[in-house]
């Protein structure tokens, strides 16, 4: 850019040409008035990144001339006046391309760095013919030679013990030489300790010394630097303080609610602490589920930043936490009270005392499960459970006359015509597995009444079944610690008996019901009986309720490795990343694996489709899976609140997954197996994603505009072409014209036997 008076004129022509900066470079040439560039010509530009000044009379750039204009990254300065240019102009910026050619350079020290980029190709000089006058004569700058030009060379020598406690003393010595001799400095502003500085010369070597007494263990922060600079370029040396200083924690809070519980923690000390805590009182054994975790920091030197986690705790883990620090200067400690829940049972259960599981560390450890009870309890529980037995054979007797007889009444004593619809056809939303958790409750749903949106809960096809639903009784089931929390309540893992003939015990998931009145009971029971009617391989299996005292609860099997979405981002690429524990990171899912994943997902959806279900929120985040890769469909209610972006509040209170949802749901809540049919082409875009939030790039309003559109997903980089197909095929905006679920599944059936050879990332 020039002008004919340099600063005005200057500033006048770059706001011309700042409205097209976003497109092309600023660009003006032949203003023969401008011969200098200084600081304030481009001060008020800070989002320049392109600059061209190009057949001016340009003679003189000031060495802070781009100052404010850290984001240059195109500077053309050809065929101007220029005969000499510092390197402090140029150094500091992010420059892809530095145009010079043609000017008048005179060979001097001035231009070392302009060699030096040349022979880097840095700045893209390599491709520019550049050259210099020396007396007269044209001399190319890749040849050119300079002598008495060198950089600093800048040396740090201790002259004390490296490793000092706080409040001693510490000399450096800073050796420079170079060619002009340079100027040295030490970086002192940041230092909070005492210090002076002495200079010394010998022959052409600098001495530059620095004397710290009193030094404080805030220097650990910074590198003490030593910097130097003559006309060929700047020269520096740094050390990094090593002060020792007694243990002091500098903070411990109140446990935060997490996936897993956290309690924060911040320690400082040199040597680094140890650490360790007492529960109680007690030493606190670390293990897989109950562990301290330190999350690395750079910025605040020797502090350590950490969490004491634990895995979904229960009342078993409520107490006193003290954290103890030491190293061989010294020794500090802190405690807080950890309150997680309280006894979710009634202390004086309907069918006795509730046996309590010592805390067991690894839930697949059977053998060490031990029930501490005293002889009286048990003695009493074994009394009242005959005496209930009798009590339940004779009421069983009774209620099934009742049922057989007017056929009309439930187990739970509500009128059935309540419970079942009359239509045999009749579309009805699967939300098993998903009481208050997915979607999340809106503040104004108070109970599980408005978590029924089709009062015609049941198909006809299932007034035929046996609505029988097993009773499980309260004293067989053994609590052992908090797995998640919905909106309607908590759901816990659990040890469970006499629910198989093959095994004495099983680990269960238990969801409980709090705040249970007539109309949540009465959903509680649509809940149970339909439950008891989905047996299929890939839902996640019912075995019945618990209905003495409070809470109502349901028992599920259990899922070890929980939501697939989860699962999916912790055998991802960017598994390292989103690691949220110490455990090492897990092997990435391949090909054949992801289509074994799918087609699973398909099984389920093909038996929900055949039973006129429509399951109206099917994703990875309820999908569930266990041992063996084994993937299921359901949810136990574990997300909490970490999956809550994935819906949208409509209308101040209904939440709705729209980035799931197909044209038709999202403008006219219209809900078939065809818009089911299109979250499963969103679900296989999940996985082969390795679990990403569809459209994240996009908040939900542009969401919604792309899908109403008619816009899809890109196709996954990981995805072969005949799943993308697949994936086409459930996404046809005219819901007739989408796949049927039965076709999708024998399709993925067929890849999973004969996975594709070749993967056309690209194609």
């Amino acid at each position: 850019m020039c002008s004919s008076a340099p600063t005005e004129r200057l500033q006048t022509e770059i706001e011309g040409e700042m409205k097209r900066m976003e497109l092309d470079p600023s660009y003006i040439e032949n203003q023969a008035g401008l011969e200098n560039i200084t600081e304030i010509d481009l001060e008020h530009y800070r989002e320049l990144k392109n600059l061209t000044v190009t057949s001016c009379k340009l003679r003189l750039i000031s060495a802070n001339a781009f100052k404010h204009n850290l984001k240059l990254q195109y500077v053309n300065l050809a065929s101007n006046s220029l005969e000499h240019i510092s390197w402090r102009v140029f150094h500091f910026l992010p420059l892809l391309n530095l145009v010079l050619r043609d000017n008048p350079l005179i060979c001097s020290c001035d231009l070392h760095w302009l060699q030096q980029w040349q022979r880097s190709n840095r700045a893209d000089l390599d491709s520019q013919t550049l050259s210099c006058f020396s007396n007269d004569l044209e001399v190319p700058l890749s040849s050119m030679v300079i002598h008495n030009c060198r950089l600093p060379e800048v040396t740090i020598v201790s002259k004390s013990k490296h490793t000092i406690q706080e409040g001693g003393n510490l000399t450096f010595e800073c050796v420079v030489t170079g060619s002009p001799t340079p100027n040295v400095r030490w970086r002192t502003e940041e230092v909070q300790s005492s210090f002076l500085t002495q200079e010394r010369i010998s022959g052409s070597t600098l001495h530059l010394l620095l004397f710290l007494t009193n030094v404080s263990s805030h220097d650990n922060l910074h590198n003490l630097t030593c910097e130097a600079e003559n006309q060929a370029g700047p020269g520096e040396d740094m050390v990094q303080l090593d002060i020792e200083f007694p243990v002091r924690i500098i903070f411990l809070r109140d446990p935060e609610p997490q996936h897993h519980w956290c309690f924060p923690f911040a320690v400082d000390g040199n040597p680094e602490p140890t650490i360790k805590w007492l529960v109680n009182g007690k030493k606190l054994i670390e293990n897989l589920y109950t562990y301290t975790q330190l999350i690395p920091d750079t910025t605040d030197g020797s502090v350590k930043h950490g969490c004491l986690f634990l895995n979904q705790p229960t009342h078993i883990n409520n107490g006193r936490y003290t954290l103890i620090v030491e190293n061989r200067l010294g020794r500090d400690e802190a405690t807080v009270y950890g309150m997680f829940m309280d006894n979710p049972f009634e202390p004086h259960d309907p069918e006795g005392i509730i046996p309590v599981l010592d805390f067991d560390p690894n839930p697949t450890d059977k053998s060490d499960m031990d029930i501490t009870e005293n002889p009286e309890s048990r003695v009493f529980v074994v009394s009242v459970a005959v005496g209930l037995a009798v009590f339940a054979c004779t009421f069983l007797l009774i209620m099934i006359l009742v049922i057989n007889k007017c056929g009309q009444n439930s187990k739970f004593g509500i009128h059935r015509s309540s419970v079942l619809g009359t239509e045999d056809d009749l579309a009805v939303s699967l939300r098993f597995m998903n009481l208050g958790t997915s979607p999340p409750s809106s503040d104004e749903d108070s109970g599980l009444s408005s978590f029924v949106e089709n009062p015609q809960y049941f198909c006809g096809i299932i007034k035929e079944k046996d609505m029988c639903v097993q009773h499980i009784k309260r004293q067989d089931i053994v609590l052992k610690w908090e797995l998640g929390e919905g909106a309607f309540g908590k759901v816990y893992l659990a040890e469970c008996a006499n629910l198989s003939p093959d095994n004495d015990k099983m680990l269960v998931a238990i969801k409980t019901l709090k705040d249970a009145n007539e109309s949540t009971r009465q959903d509680f029971q649509r809940e149970a009986e339909l439950l008891t009617v989905l047996q299929h391989q890939h839902i996640v299996r019912f075995y019945g309720v618990c209905t003495d005292g409070e809470p109502l609860a349901m028992v599920f099997e259990y899922m070890r490795h929980g939501d697939l979405n989860r699962f999916l981002r912790a055998h991802g690429p960017d598994a390292r990343i989103l690691e949220e524990t110490k455990m090492p990171p897990l092997g990435q899912l391949t090909l054949p694996q992801m289509l074994h994943i799918a087609a699973q997902i398909a099984s389920g959806m093909v038996y929900l489709a055949s039973l006129h279900f429509v399951h109206r929120d099917l994703a990875t985040r309820n999908c569930l899976v266990g041992e063996g890769l084994v993937v299921k469909i359901g949810d136990f209610g574990m997300s909490r609140d970490i999956y809550s972006t994935d819906y949208y509040r409509v209308g101040g209170r209904t939440m709705l997954p729209i980035r799931w949802m197909p044209p038709e749901s999202i403008m006219y809540r219209k809900f078939t197996t065809e818009s089911d049919i299109w979250s499963f082409g969103v679900v296989l875009w999940e996985i082969f994603t390795y679990g990403k939030q569809p459209w994240y790039q996009l908040s939900n309003s542009e969401a919604i505009e792309c899908i109403t559109q008619g816009r899809e997903l890109e196709r996954p980089r990981t995805c072969p072409k005949e799943v993308h197909l697949l994936m086409q095929g459930c996404w046809q905006r005219e819901p007739q014209q989408r796949m049927v679920i039965k076709d999708i599944h024998s399709r993925l059936l067929a890849l999973v036997k004969n996975p594709p050879v070749y993967l056309d990332i690209l194609g």
